[in-house]
């Protein structure tokens, strides 16, 4: 059975385990991603901090109770002139290859879509790396469309 549902401090090590391979699988598909775009070490540190609750959510998404996804996402206000206005913005969402294309991404999404709207929020953001064709289209498939993309240059 897939399941989705808010993590908690217990599910650290879990996420951590799963935070690990989702970096392994973007560092080799862009280089320094875990550097740019990922959590600050030490990884179980901002963990807690994502797992504390507001403005960060977190869900675990399970098969036969066996946790094998999650997701991490943080509320952030719009640019001004609308800053008072918050977006829920998805900055991780990851399940173990093994486990793809079964419905634990779309049971996370549901979940905090859902959760979200209990506490007025409608609009999501989702954070996905140019080229990564597999999560633009998961996003995609669940009603997510490009708004802008962030072009940057570093100068090391």
């Amino acid at each position: 059975m897939i399941d989705a549902r808010p993590a908690t401090g217990a599910d650290l090590a879990v996420i951590a385990a799963l935070y690990r391979e989702l970096a392994a699988e973007m560092d080799a598909l862009r280089p320094l991603w875990s550097e740019a775009e990922g959590l600050a070490a030490p990884l179980e540190d901002s963990l807690r901090v994502a797992l504390s609750g507001p403005p960060w959510w977190g869900y675990v998404g399970t098969l036969d109770a066996v946790p094998l996804a999650f997701l991490l996402a943080r509320d952030e206000p719009l640019l001004p002139p609308h800053a008072d206005t918050l977006v829920a913005a998805i900055r991780f969402v990851f399940t173990l290859a093994e486990a793809r294309q079964v419905g634990l991404g779309e049971a996370m999404i549901t979940a905090f879509m859902r959760d979200a709207a209990t506490r007025g929020i409608g609009l999501f953001d989702a954070h996905v790396s140019p080229g990564h064709r597999e999560a633009k289209n998961f996003f995609e498939s669940n009603g997510f469309t490009a708004r802008s993309i962030t072009m940057h240059r570093g100068n090391r």
